[in-house]
């Protein structure tokens, strides 16, 4: 039987791939290649680019407005894409950034990567965390099967939305296949273009009141105070969501000097950078998953992260734990961290072993067993 699945591909745009963006890319590419026999429309809410029609069995499909706020999420998810969906004939829908539509009586899988809105409400404007607080409570409920990408965030669904635990698959994320070591001279090349040839901690992401710039920044100030080190901080990503405190937090340094910020990097020299660094530091308040945690592990690079969320989960014994709130604690793991070379190298060797757990092969499998489980019920 030829089944006709729609995809939400709403966040495959050219060059501005985040997280979810990169987890619709990875599955989708695989999953529509490894099941000819089935029927794939990319619902786009913009012209697409043809990188994304990944195979003969994908027709893409554009329906306008395009949707970047709130309200016009509503229009799309609730009037636009309903319409459509019957007029293909569609067997099953498939959002990979969760958003469902509550005006179908098609099958859907929501894949919801974490409820941060929920926890952290006020680092967003105010309509988006109504349509987040509102509508995906509702999402998770609609949906005949949740996936989400990490235990902690199935415990979390289970609890917030009172969601049956047997609904939800956990599908771990994975990591490109560029990331990987370099060699010593390489390494050397990337450090004397980006930090004068020192050694250099780095942060992947957004630079968001969630990641807990403000507190790495003045955690790297004071070990650079205490260790008298020439190591610097090399932080990758954009800035859309700087705020006072991040400002404050920077230019209240003594070695802001030492802080190098790059924007946002393409590929190839993003897995650079990360594999010529001397550790992550990742110590986000919130994560549902964390992709750079397995990014550093695939370079043999070693973590320093957060001991809340899902961070634990994912990262196990490849790192040194810091509390988030604790400016001294994610202090403590650097100086650690710089001074123990023979512990850098365990943290390496462990991070080897439990990078294998992590692929977007497995992941793309998981998701269309998951897709499996929907179209049986």
């Amino acid at each position: 039987m030829i089944l006709k699945i729609a995809v939400n591909t709403r966040l495959l745009i050219k060059n501005k791939l985040d997280g979810i963006g990169w987890f619709t890319f990875e599955t989708l590419s695989r999953i529509t290649n490894s099941h000819p026999e089935h029927q794939f429309y990319f619902i786009f809410d913009r012209e697409f680019h043809p990188d994304y029609i990944f195979s003969d069995n994908v027709t893409p499909v554009v329906i306008g407005p395009m949707t970047r706020h709130p309200v016009l999420y509503y229009y799309w998810f609730e009037f636009v894409l309903p319409r459509k969906l019957k007029e293909l004939n569609i067997d099953l829908f498939l959002s990979p950034d969760g958003y469902l539509s509550l005006s179908t009586s098609i099958k859907s899988l929501a894949v919801i990567h974490d409820l941060n809105f929920e926890h952290f409400p006020e680092y967003l404007p105010l309509t988006y965390r109504f349509y987040y607080r509102h509508f995906f409570p509702k999402f998770a409920k609609k949906a005949k099967r949740i996936a989400t990408v990490s235990q902690f965030s199935k415990d979390d669904i289970v609890s917030c939305y009172n969601v049956d635990k047997e609904k939800i698959d956990v599908v771990y994320n994975g990591a490109h296949n560029m990331y990987k070591p370099l060699n010593a001279k390489e390494i050397t090349k990337v450090r004397n273009q980006y930090a004068n040839g020192d050694p250099f901690f780095v942060f992947v992401g957004t630079m968001h009141p969630r990641k807990n710039i403000d507190n790495l920044l003045l955690a790297f100030d004071q070990f650079k105070k205490k260790t008298k080190s020439n190591v610097k901080i090399v932080l990758i990503g954009d800035k859309k969501w700087w705020s006072a405190e991040i400002k404050a937090a920077y230019e209240g340094m003594e070695h802001s000097d030492d802080v190098v910020f790059t924007g946002r990097l393409d590929m190839l020299e993003l897995c650079r950078v990360v594999a010529s660094a001397l550790a992550l530091t990742y110590v986000s308040h919130f994560e549902g998953f964390g992709i750079p945690l397995i990014e550093a592990m695939n370079c043999d690079v070693p973590i320093i992260t957060s001991d809340v969320t899902s961070m634990p989960e994912i990262a196990g014994d490849s790192a040194i734990y810091a509390t988030s709130t604790s400016i001294d604690s994610i202090e403590d793991a650097m100086t650690l961290m710089y001074k123990d070379e023979d512990l850098r190298k365990k943290l390496i060797e462990n991070g080897r072993k439990k990078r294998q757990k992590f692929s977007w092969d497995i992941t793309a499998k998981n998701l269309w067993a998951s897709i499996e489980k929907v179209l049986e019920t």
